[in-house]
């Protein structure tokens, strides 16, 4: 695990008293992303997790779909295991006959902490390179409980240690149809934390995650949607606004697209058939 928060002294002001004291802040980094030593991403991200995070990052560009397409990841030289230095690389290796992307990939990428490959990505993209279809691989089951989807907010703000200690992180987590936590990453990226999750799930085999909800802590951008396709993830809920192009994924792919979901209040913009909404009540 890197180094996720620092100290700095700050100067505060509380109802006219100024003091001085140190703050815990998130630390954020770049790391290089290289596959098979060539150069090919930078992300902004909060060491930790560095393999997940690359792991979830080519799933999301669609060169990795199982656990055994992936032969190793190591931290080049120079990069230290702790995440300590101000600069990591690491390097992913593809297992032997799995075949190395094309050219499209074979650039370098700067993506910042806040939006991921901005304007990289398209809907026909996704419908081209996307290995899982939500509904081919989604198992029968009971549509998603109403309250259950109303617990996640609390239960994910729960689970975000390192949020209490600064303020600052973004956060995604892995849920089951009935709301079992399976998994929670922090990264002070949205689109990090996805990776991670998803990058943890490639490494354990168990992709597509066809009867998994994805929630995130902020809104729901195109990348988003993006990421939960690729990754077989049926259902994403988001606490705040879903872009309009996030919408347009959802609908084409069968994604179901949960908004402002706080509390007991939600928008469903896409994909209504899998929540049970008949439980609702109706309005006039």
């Amino acid at each position: 695990m890197g180094r996720v928060t620092e100290r700095r002294r700050v100067i505060r002001v509380r109802d006219g008293v100024v003091s001085s004291r140190p703050d815990t802040l998130v630390a954020e980094e770049p790391l290089e992303i290289r596959l098979g030593g060539k150069p090919l991403a930078i992300t902004m991200r909060t060491p930790g997790d560095d393999f997940a995070l690359a792991a979830g990052f080519l799933v999301s560009e669609g060169v990795l779909g199982a656990a055994e397409e992936l032969a190793n990841i190591v931290y080049c030289a120079g990069a230290t295991e702790d995440g300590s230095n101000t600069y990591n690389v690491v390097d992913v290796q593809l297992a032997p006959g799995v075949p190395v992307p094309d050219i499209s990939l074979e650039r370098n990428v700067y993506t910042t902490s806040s939006c991921g490959l901005c304007g990289k990505a398209s809907l026909d993209a996704v419908r081209t390179t996307a290995r899982w279809s939500l509904t081919e691989h989604e198992r029968a089951g009971a549509p998603i409980g109403l309250d259950t989807l109303s617990s996640l907010p609390d239960r994910l703000r729960a689970a975000q240690r390192v949020f209490d200690r600064t303020g600052g992180l973004h956060a995604a987590a892995l849920f089951s149809r009935d709301g079992e936590l399976l998994d929670v990453r922090e990264d002070v990226g949205r689109h990090n934390a996805v990776d991670k999750v998803v990058g943890r799930a490639l490494q354990q085999g168990r992709l597509p995650l066809a009867d998994a909800i994805l929630m995130v802590s902020g809104r729901a951008s195109f990348e988003l949607a993006q990421k939960a396709v690729m990754a077989g993830i049926p259902v994403l809920a988001a606490v705040s606004a879903p872009s309009s192009l996030a919408v347009d994924l959802a609908a084409e792919t069968g994604l179901t697209l949960v908004g402002f979901l706080r509390g007991a209040s939600m928008n469903v913009y896409a994909g209504a058939h899998r929540l049970a909404l008949e439980s609702a009540v109706p309005t006039a």
